[in-house]
């Protein structure tokens, strides 16, 4: 299916592993002209080298912070006024005891999860105002609308995030531009997968064992966790031509592990 964007200009901030690995493949198959930025350089390169080779998209990779003033400028330097803007980021670690989290942790977070994503969008949004057409999508996390103890640095930032994308996608609905984001579960991530690794040794079990655990313990309705593609394609759908209508919009993506009907 033809989705409409080939040729546009995408953004994926966060794009080198993960579910930003995953949008940026399902938008290199759509054939935009990707960007790709990520502060890891040797990570970066071999993803946009894999993604091109299997696609034949072209691909710009972007070495720098997006969290950071000086990221953020040099990656707008070189990919100035993209149609599509994709941000994520490798989410804040678990916690265990609220107690730990101190202000530092908060200062980091609130930084990479709510206002890195916030400067960017107001640094791009008058420009796809002005061309009439734009997509911004947020890939947040699920504990923004399903809080949990482990997710207490990510969900709090990221709920946030959802509230103030959601004002603003009805501000700039009229001229053609669409905010949208993603809530995702557990996913196969390579963050995801450093922690579970962690608790298999300390368990004496293995990554799968691990995974199967948790699982059950969950009861998520799939009987898995997600790969990065299952996120990738909800992204390019809302970065699509046809999903014009649909703004200010938070997809949950967890396979069913959320209990809402809303």
């Amino acid at each position: 299916m033809d989705l409409g964007i080939t040729g546009k200009k995408a953004l994926v901030n966060g794009g080198s592993a993960g579910l930003g690995r995953g949008a940026a493949l399902a938008l290199a198959r759509e054939k935009t002209e990707l960007f790709i930025a990520a502060r890891g350089e040797e990570r970066l390169m071999k993803t946009c080298e894999e993604l091109a080779r299997e696609t034949g998209a072209n691909i710009t990779p972007i070495v720098a912070d997006h969290s950071s003033d000086e990221g953020r400028e040099h990656i707008l330097s070189i990919c100035p006024d993209p149609d599509i803007l994709v941000a994520t980021c490798s989410p804040p670690p678990f916690s265990g005891d609220f107690r730990t989290v101190d202000r530092a942790d908060w200062e980091e977070a609130l930084s990479l999860t709510l206002l890195s994503p916030v400067e960017f969008i107001k640094s791009v949004i008058d420009g796809m105002i002005e061309r009439k057409w734009g997509r911004i999508v947020n890939i947040a996390t699920g504990a923004a609308k399903y809080p949990a103890a482990m997710r207490v640095l990510s969900g709090p930032p990221r709920a946030a995030l959802v509230n103030y994308t959601v004002a603003v996608a009805k501000q700039v609905a009229r001229h053609g531009v669409t905010i949208n984001n993603i809530l995702p579960g557990m996913h196969h991530t390579p963050g995801i997968r450093g922690t579970i690794d962690s608790d298999a040794e300390a368990n004496g079990t293995s990554y799968d064992e691990e995974v199967a655990k948790f699982v059950k313990q969950a009861q998520i309705p799939v009987g898995r966790f997600g790969d990065a593609e299952d996120m990738g394609m909800f992204v390019a759908m809302f970065c699509s031509e046809m999903a014009g209508y649909a703004t200010g919009q938070s997809l949950v993506v967890d396979g069913g592990m959320g209990n809402s009907i809303f």
